[in-house]
């Protein structure tokens, strides 16, 4: 029982560290408002840089086309247009470059 008191919240094993260095300006702020949620600094910076990289994450993983882009999308897929000349040479250069 004795083990379980002295591991973080929720089981969480911490073994990383991350390090910031701000100025007095930037951590008021912080501070004041991880005493309004009742919470340490440290639970309020994690909590809210995982919840902003979750969000970023999730951005760029979605792909959100207007309804004009997914007809032309569907458009390109079932009536693709002939390969034109300039579509030969940078296929030609970009293979060049990395070799592909």
């Amino acid at each position: 029982m004795a083990e379980a008191a002295k591991r973080p919240a929720m089981g969480r094993v911490r073994g990383e560290r991350l390090e910031v260095r701000i100025t007095a300006d930037q951590k008021r702020p912080i501070e004041r408002a991880a005493a309004l949620q009742g919470r340490t600094v440290t639970d309020f910076v994690l909590t809210s840089v995982q919840d902003t990289a979750r969000r970023v994450i999730e951005e760029y993983q979605h792909l959100e086309f207007s309804v004009r882009d997914s007809q032309a999308f569907v458009e390109a897929l079932i009536d693709p247009r002939p390969i034109n000349e300039r579509l030969h040479d940078t296929v030609r250069r970009y293979r060049e470059k990395t070799g592909v």
